[in-house]
């Protein structure tokens, strides 16, 4: 990847990616790469932003499909389900250290702003 010269890097969450999010993200802010993650642990861990689903809404709804499946009901009669929660974080201590500006629309957008 170092050698591609990227011009950006973006992280989705599987196995691997969680485990070594932290090193990821210091890869991309090595690199002056801005990362965007598909969950909020990568920001935290230094990655630049992520937007995406709510995952305690999704969890919560999961539960409460759980709740109605082990109470009787026809897993095939549970309408199905999209997420309608989502959040944009952004870390502008690694947009900083990266030389990157986020335009103040965006952070007035933003759900979190880590600083």
């Amino acid at each position: 990847m170092a050698e591609e010269r990227l011009d950006a890097l973006f992280v989705l969450d599987d196995a691997l990616t969680i485990q070594y999010g932290k090193q990821i993200a210091d890869f991309a802010m090595q690199k002056r790469l801005p990362s965007v993650f598909s969950a909020k642990d990568g920001v935290e861990a230094g990655g630049l932003m992520t937007y995406g689903p709510r995952y305690s809404e999704m969890m919560r709804s999961a539960a409460s499909l759980v709740d109605k499946i082990l109470r009787g009901a026809e897993p095939a009669s549970l309408p199905m389900e999209q997420p309608t929660a989502f959040d944009l974080v952004i870390n502008l201590k690694t947009a900083n250290a990266i030389g990157l500006t986020v335009p103040p629309p965006l952070l007035a957008r933003a759900d979190e702003v880590i600083e």
